[in-house]
Order: C-alpha cells, then sequence, then structure tokens
C-alpha cells in the first residue's frame, strides 16, 4: 500500500492555535539559533586553527559542535518558514529527510557524550598515558562508531514510522517531523512501533548514560586525591561542564521518550522537543567554553593574529 502522504506531504501545526506564543517561541529560537551557529562555528574552527587544542578532547568537543550545528539546521529554518510563513506544509521527502536526520543525530549525540565521558575518564585517571590510550586511530573510531550505530537505528525506527496509512489525516501536531508526532496520526494499531521506538530508546539512552556516570564516579574520586588546588580546579571544571549538557540532554530525552507512547500533554511534548534539539545544542558552546581557559587563550591568540594582520595589511 502506498503511504498517500506521499503525494500530499504534512502540514506542521505547531501552536497554531496560540499565534501570539508562537510568534515568541519563533523569536526566541531565531536568537539561539544564531547563538548555535556563531558559538558551535567558532569552536570548530578554533579546534582546527589553534595547536593548542589539538588534543582527543578538542577533537571530541569538534565533533560535537559539528553535530549540534547539523541538529539545529535540520529543523530550525523549516520552523521558521513555516511559523513566519502562510504555508505550513512539508513535503513527503522533506519530512522523511528530516525524521531520518533527527533520530540519526539524536542517537550519535547520545553516544559522542558518553566517549567524551570515557575520554575526561582516561585525562584523569590514567593522565600519565592519556596521548597513548586516547590516539587519534582511537579517537576516529569511535565517532565512525557512533555514526554507524546512529544510521542503523535510523534505518530501523525512521521508515516504520513513515510507512504508517494516515487514511487523509496529514497534519502534524508539531513543530517538525518527529517519530512521536507520526505515531499519532497513524490510523493503524502502532503499538509495535511504540515498543520498538521504547526498546531502542532504552538502549540507546542508558546504556551510555551508565557509561557515563560510572566513568563520572571514577573521575570524582581521582578528583579528590588531586593534591595541588589549582590541578583540582581544572579537572573538576572540564568533567562539571560535560556533566550539565549530559544532565540537560539526557534528562530532557528521558522524560520525553523513556514513557508511555501516548502522553496526554502534546503541547509540553511540543516544547520539550524544541528544548533537546534545539536550546540544548545551542547551549553546549557556552557550556563548553565559557569555564575553558585554553578555550578562551586560544580565541584571544586568534584575534591577535587577526589585529596583527590587519595591521600589516594597513601599513
Amino acid at each position: 500500500m502506498i503511504n498517500e502522504s506521499y503525494f500530499n506531504g504534512f502540514t506542521l501545526l505547531g501552536f497554531t492555535g496560540h499565534p501570539q506564543l508562537e510568534m515568541i517561541i519563533s523569536g526566541v529560537v531565531f536568537f539561539i539559533y544564531a547563538i548555535s551557529l556563531i558559538g558551535n562555528t567558532v569552536i570548530i574552527l578554533l579546534s582546527f586553527l589553534d595547536d593548542h587544542l589539538q588534543t582527543p578532547m578538542y577533537f571530541f568537543l569538534r565533533n560535537v559542535a559539528i553535530l549540534d550545528l547539523c541538529y539545529t539546521t535540520n529543523i530550525v529554518p523549516q520552523m521558521l518558514v513555516n511559523i513566519w510563513g502562510k504555508d505550513k506544509r512539508i513535503t513527503f521527502g522533506g519530512c522523511a529527510f528530516q525524521l531520518f536526520t533527527d533520530v540519526t543525530l539524536c542517537i550519535v549525540e547520545c553516544i559522542l557524550l558518553a566517549v567524551m565521558s570515557y575520554d575526561r575518564f582516561n585525562a584523569v585517571c590514567k593522565p600519565l598515558h592519556y596521548m597513548t590510550i586516547m590516539n587519534s586511530q582511537l579517537c576516529q573510531g569511535l565517532v565512525a562508531m557512533a555514526w554507524l550505530v546512529g544510521a542503523i537505528n535510523c534505518t530501523i525506527l525512521s521508515p516504520y514510522a513513515m510507512s504508517f496509512p494516515q487514511c487523509g489525516n496529514h497534519h502534524l501536531d508539531h513543530f517538525f517531523c518527529e517519530i512521536s508526532a507520526m505515531v499519532k496520526i497513524a490510523w493503524v494499531n502502532t503499538t509495535a512501533m511504540e515498543v520498538t521506538t521504547f526498546v531502542a530508546c532504552l538502549i540507546m539512552v542508558f546504556v551510555p548514560l551508565l557509561l557515563i556516570l560510572v566513568s563520572s564516579g571514577f573521575i570524582a574520586l581521582a578528583v579528590l586525591q588531586i593534591k595541588p588546588a589549582t590541578g583540582r580546579r581544572k579537572a573538576f571544571g572540564h568533567c562539571s561542564s560535560h556533566l550539565i549538557v549530559v544532565s540537560i540532554f539526557y534528562g530532557t530525552l528521558i522524560y520525553m521518550y523513556i514513557q508511555p507512547g501516548n502522553s496526554p500533554n502534546q503541547d509540553e511534548g511540543k516544547l520539550l522537543s524544541i528544548f533537546y534539539s534545539i536550546v540544548t545544542p545551542s547551549l553546549n558552546p557556552l557550556i563548553y567554553t565559557l569555564r575553558n581557559k585554553e578555550f578562551k587563550g586560544a580565541l584571544k591568540r586568534l584575534i591577535g593574529k587577526e589585529k596583527h594582520f590587519m595591521g600589516t595589511m594597513g601599513h
């Protein structure tokens, strides 16, 4: 049976019944998206250009920044076009691409956050062997593994969700194409899909989260044994920033998906989706860099080089 939405696409309702709230949300999202573009781009450029940032930690941070840029760009432009314009439709192909990308990036971010915790564990608990353990082959392999797992899960969940017959109901009560929204408009029994999604979320969320918690426990014990206060503060600063990101991202995901499939509060679900898919990726650059002296130093060096270059050009 051919899904009729293949020809008609979908209408993204958002908060159609609350136009003022919708405009406020769109303004906030636009501002946050601008921060995300600037912050993540700066992280990517500095981690490439500055010799002091050529370490595994900044390699993973660069990959998370690239991921966050893709995450927000997959959703925000289409969302703003739909809110600010009269046409709220999205094509079947556009919806499928948005859904596939959202699922993949979400899973990859879960795994990358766990990988970053493993990196911090080795840096704090095994400092003498850190660069030997976290060699470039291992770092690249861990990132590749994260993308492979994300792609595999995407090919399982996303086609299943897109294939449900809607029997003429093409109105998605959401800002973007998300699995929970697709399941809600299906005119067939979606129990199997809901169970599959629940199990996938349990594995993809709780396994990385368990690794993060175990790594954090060992890190906390190691940090307490560091005698120089400056070394203890530096290690705690790096790890606390990561734990803040982990708490926000995983906390929202668990509240969203590790619960019965049909949440009675659809508006709350929309806001939470915006939070984990737009707000969190935009906060990451601020959280990771505000207390990071190495990153601030790299930014100052880049600005200094730019001023020197401009001064040379002036003469």
